[in-house]
């Protein structure tokens, strides 16, 4: 019994170990970093309504306010992403 306990522990440690994030990455998967501390469409706040709501276009994660922002910025990057420029 106690072996298939420490077998399990042992298993679970090195699958954790490998989903960890290593040294320089970003939790959202590598992509360049946010630069902004404000909405990319309405200019608000990230906190202002709730927490921040985020996607990753092109390699460069971007940050929305809120929900009805992402939906904004899917319809026309182009029209927003020149303000990380």
């Amino acid at each position: 019994m106690k072996t298939n306990t420490r077998l399990f522990l042992i298993t679970l440690l090195l699958g954790l170990a490998s989903c960890a994030a290593t040294p320089g990455s970003s939790a959202s998967g590598g992509s360049k970093p946010y630069p902004l501390k404000v909405c990319l469409v309405t200019g608000n706040d990230l906190n202002s309504m709730g927490g921040p709501v985020s996607t990753v276009h092109n390699g460069q994660e971007i940050k929305f306010c809120c929900k009805p922002c992402l939906k904004k910025f899917e319809a026309n990057p182009s029209k927003y992403l020149s303000k990380l420029q």
